[in-house]
Formats: structure tokens, C-alpha cells, sequence
């Protein structure tokens, strides 16, 4: 069982990085002390946390389908949890912050509760149990018109301090990615990564998969509960179809598969480029906007399996054919000596 290399970045992309930041961090100031300018607008604000949110969305998912080789169909599950845990608890009168953080920890609740049946399924029988969780829930908060709204939905406080948000979202963007960084490079993103390649040879070699398993799937959910949260406080309404929106998951796969899974900056590059590139679609073909995303994962499964940051050198990543697998081996045993396999 082998683990692809995990490089550290060079100097160079290391000073292109931060000054990268610097400008995001820079364009409100920009927009406060150029009032009359127009490339800096509340609407181009809004794009920009829009993609932050897609960028950390995308990072959270890429922790269960591209580190651990689980993929899920139904990870915009937690996102829904964590919007509406928002949504009930300030209609209950709660601040907003507090509420966030209650509908993050509700989503790591459900993730831990469905977390240890679902996580013994393996390849495509794990994904659509996923789906299924996805659209029970969805149906769940339908009905549960009390504490809900069910199909009306719940109307939250309106937020119109546009910089303020953008900062938020971009730094949750900026310490999500910070964490996939630390984790790929700890002791418990190689025991991912081992799960991924062959979870049989790991937990052979005494490797407790179950639990480092569960953990990366909590820690998902909990970081997608506080996007949706958030989510929820931007747009000032939640409603079934809105929030347990069918495609974001694939979405989510998709801009994944592009930037390159399981890697760190895979996330980021596919979010960004599918994020802009669909502004420009839908302005263009708006109504052909779904068979555009539909042909591009067709391409990408074809001719880019491994990505972007996979054509760029970072063998680190996967392609979703590859992790989406049967994981029972015979290879796993044939690695093991006799002696070590007791029957």
C-alpha cells in the first residue's frame, strides 16, 4: 500500500499565493475609499462570496470523496441541515452567530449518527444511501410544517452589510483551505488517504478505519452546517427545494473532478473556473445552461480524470472512476504475508 507523495509548495507559488489574498482582502477597502468607481460593486461583492462559499463547499466534500475515496451524492445534506438549524433557531429569537454555530453542530450530529451504518457501505452503494438521506430529509422538513414552515419556508432578518459578509465568507474560504492543507500533511490525512487507496491493507496494518472514517465525515459536515448557515442569513429565505437543491451536490463533484481530487488546491481551482464560467453560460445560454455543465463532466471524466492540478504535476489526487471502486482487493491480501492472516 502505497501513499502518493505530498510535495510542499515552491517559493514562487508561495509569494503568488499571498499576494493573491492581499487583493481579495483588498477589494472592499477599494470599494469604500473608490465609491464612484465600477469594477468593485455591492453585486461584484456578492459574486465573490458566492464563490468563497462554493470554494469551501467544494474543500468540505473533497475531505469524503477525494481524501477518503467515499463519494457522496448527498453531502448537500448538511448544508441543508445547517441552514435551516439556522433559520429556526433566530425565528426562536436567537443572534445570529449562536444560531450558526447550533445549526453547524446539529449538521456533525446527523453526520456522526448516519455516519457509522452508511460508512460501511462501500463505492456506489454508499452514494446513493447518501442520496436517499437527501432526499428523506428533504422531505422530513416539508412536512415538518410546525418548526419549519414546510413548503412556505422561514423568513430570516435581512443583512445588508455586503463588506462585512465578504470578509466572513472569505476567510472561512481561506482557513477551510488552511485545514485541508494541515490535514494533508498530518499523520490522519495519510491514514485517509491509505483508507482510499486500499481500506483493507490498512486496516490490516491496525489502521482503525471506522473512526478516522467517521471523524472526516463529522468535521464535513460540521464545516458544510456553518455554510449553509450562512447561506441562509444571505439570502434572508430558506424553503425545501431551495435549500435541499438537487444539483449542488453534483455541482460540488464536478468543480472537484476539475480542480483535481484529493488534492488541496484542486477544490479552489475547479470552484473558481466552474463559478465564473457559469456566469458567463447562464448570460449566454441560459437556457441550455445545465447541458453545458452535463457535457463539461462528461469531458472531464474523459480526458481530465485527474484534473487540472493533476495535469499540472500533483500526483497526490485521484480520479473519480479510480475511487468510486469496489475496495475488497485481492491485492490488499496478497500484500499481507501468510503468517500475519489468521483466518
Amino acid at each position: 500500500m502505497t501513499v502518493p507523495p505530498n510535495r510542499p509548495p515552491t517559493k514562487s507559488r508561495l509569494v503568488l499565493l499571498v499576494a493573491l489574498l492581499v487583493v481579495l482582502a483588498a477589494l472592499p477597502i477599494v470599494m469604500t475609499v473608490f465609491p464612484d468607481q465600477t469594477w468593485v460593486t455591492n453585486s461584484r461583492l456578492f459574486s465573490f462570496t458566492q464563490m468563497f462559499m462554493l470554494i469551501t463547499l467544494t474543500s468540505n466534500w473533497n475531505l469524503t470523496g477525494g481524501f477518503t475515496g467515499y463519494v457522496d451524492f448527498g453531502h448537500a445534506v448538511f448544508f441543508g441541515i445547517g441552514a435551516y438549524g439556522t433559520g429556526i433557531f433566530m425565528n426562536e429569537a436567537w443572534p445570529f452567530w449562536p444560531s450558526m454555530l447550533a445549526g453547524a453542530v446539529l449538521a456533525a450530529v446527523f453526520a456522526l449518527i448516519i455516519g457509522y451504518p452508511t460508512l460501511r457501505l462501500k463505492g456506489p452503494y454508499f452514494s446513493i444511501a447518501m442520496l436517499g438521506m437527501f432526499v428523506a430529509m428533504r422531505e422530513i422538513v416539508r412536512v415538518a410544517k410546525p418548526l419549519t414552515g414546510g413548503g412556505v419556508g422561514l423568513t430570516l432578518p435581512p443583512y445588508l452589510n455586503r463588506p462585512l459578509f465578504y470578509y466572513v465568507t472569505f476567510f472561512l474560504a481561506v482557513l477551510v483551505v488552511g485545514i485541508m492543507w494541515w490535514i494533508r500533511r498530518s499523520e490522519f490525512g495519510a491514514t485517509l488517504i491509505a483508507i482510499r487507496e486500499d481500506e483493507v491493507g490498512a486496516e490490516m496494518r491496525g489502521i482503525n478505519t471506522t473512526v478516522n472514517k467517521i471523524a472526516a465525515f463529522v468535521l464535513a459536515g460540521f464545516l458544510t452546517g456553518i455554510v449553509g448557515g450562512l447561506w441562509a442569513y444571505q439570502n434572508t429565505f430558506i424553503d425545501p427545494d431551495g435549500v435541499f437543491f438537487p444539483s449542488r451536490t453534483v455541482e460540488l463533484v464536478m468543480m472537484a473532478m476539475l480542480g483535481g481530487l484529493g488534492t488541496v488546491a484542486g477544490p479552489v481551482v475547479g470552484a473558481t473556473t466552474i463559478y465564473w464560467m457559469r456566469d458567463v453560460v447562464w448570460a449566454n445560454l441560459a437556457e441550455w445552461h445545465l447541458f453545458a455543465e452535463g457535457m463539461l463532466m462528461i469531458l472531464i471524466v474523459l480526458y481530465a480524470p485527474q484534473g487540472i492540478m493533476g495535469k499540472l504535476g500533483d500526483r497526490s489526487g485521484t480520479s473519480l472512476l479510480r475511487v468510486w471502486r469496489n475496495p475488497l482487493r485481492r491485492s490488499a491480501l496478497e500484500e499481507v504475508p501468510e503468517d500475519e492472516v489468521s483466518v
